[in-house]
């Protein structure tokens, strides 16, 4: 079996179970447990479609860990554990690559966000890690997914795909596409604000949806956890995803949500994310943070829609209008944020 021989190459023997991870959209995980040491290990099948350069993702994960341990960083830091031969990265066959990671015990995770206050913590515990390894000085961290922030890119494609869909997609999206296009300005100030260097670079999570974070029985953060899309960028992106993954009261699958921002939540992830970052963030980006959770929303419901128009190659869908329905989620949520901040 070729995934025993991938569990042996790291483990050194075969006596262990194997139980799928659920959750996660890019990777595939297990949680691998050694029955003779009683040990237990994070066992991943990178998405080299996604990741093209894994060795890439490994070696920005190794920079951050050093960075957070010489800043005695207090949460657990989520380590690779090298093969038997030393090695982080194993191939199978197939050329897919596969890494350990350490497990953290007695760890809860939450795929939205049960309370305010959990919500609160998470927001804090990313502020925390953000503030730590922004230092003076950014490493030489490389981009794991060349492109992911580049919004003029985004809008190209979306324009693109508009122009090559299906008659019937398009009439089908008749009313999103319209809204969409109404938006179509509202990132300009984020690519000129980027372009001008109005606002400092900064090394990113880029995906600190509620998940990435480990918490204990009580709520408390223990981990943050995922540092595949660590990148320099704005961290303005950070706190607009946020936004955009807490503070919506249904799941983005929902295509017929009404009123599903919730402004207390949004609240609450702010104060949470200043916790940490208030004294270093510029005057610059303090200021567009209402304005950055807008163009975040914005832009996950233009990759849902040009992906729709696409014909759905690039998310996993379980019925043709499944991106349709999540533009629609995004353009409600987006209509709540906006109310909330009175930019109707």
């Amino acid at each position: 079996m070729e995934l025993n021989e991938i569990v042996i190459q790291f483990i050194g023997q075969d006596h262990y179970s194997l139980t799928p991870v659920t959750g996660g959209l890019i990777n595939t995980t297990y949680l691998l447990e050694n029955k003779d040491q009683k040990k237990k290990y994070i066992l991943q099948k990178i998405n080299h479609h996604v990741f093209k350069q894994p060795e890439v993702i490994v070696n920005n994960q190794l920079m951050i860990n050093e960075i957070l341990r010489s800043n005695t960083y207090q949460f657990q830091i989520i380590e690779p554990v090298p093969s038997r031969t030393g090695k982080i990265l194993i191939e199978d066959i197939n050329g897919s690559p596969w890494r350990m990671l350490n497990f953290v015990e007695n760890s809860v995770t939450f795929l939205t966000a049960p309370s305010l206050h959990t919500a609160f913590e998470a927001a804090k515990a990313f502020s925390y890690f953000l503030a730590t390894i922004n230092t003076d000085k950014l490493p030489a961290v490389k981009d794991p997914i060349p492109n992911f922030l580049n919004f003029e890119k985004r809008i190209a494609d979306y324009k693109n795909a508009l122009k090559n869909a299906d008659v019937h997609l398009k009439e089908s999206a008749k009313v999103e596409i319209e809204v969409t296009n109404q938006f179509l300005s509202l990132p300009d100030q984020w690519i000129e604000m980027e372009k001008t260097q109005q606002i400092p670079k900064r090394i990113i999570h880029a995906d600190v949806k509620i998940s990435n974070i480990l918490f204990d029985q009580n709520h408390h953060p223990l981990a943050v956890i995922d540092l595949d899309t660590m990148m320099i960028s704005t961290i303005l992106y950070d706190f607009g995803t946020m936004i955009q993954s807490y503070t919506n009261t249904t799941h983005e699958d929902d295509g017929n949500a009404v009123n599903n921002f919730n402004p207390e939540m949004y609240k609450a992830v702010k104060e949470g994310f200043l916790f940490h970052l208030k004294e270093k963030l510029s005057p610059q980006e303090t200021e567009n943070l209402d304005y950055a959770a807008q163009v975040a929303i914005y832009i996950q419901e233009l990759r849902f829609l040009t992906d729709y128009l696409n014909g759905s190659t690039y998310y996993s869908t379980k019925y043709p209008e499944h991106n349709l329905d999540r533009t629609k989620n995004q353009l409600e949520l987006l209509k709540g944020l906006r109310a909330y901040l009175g930019s109707e």
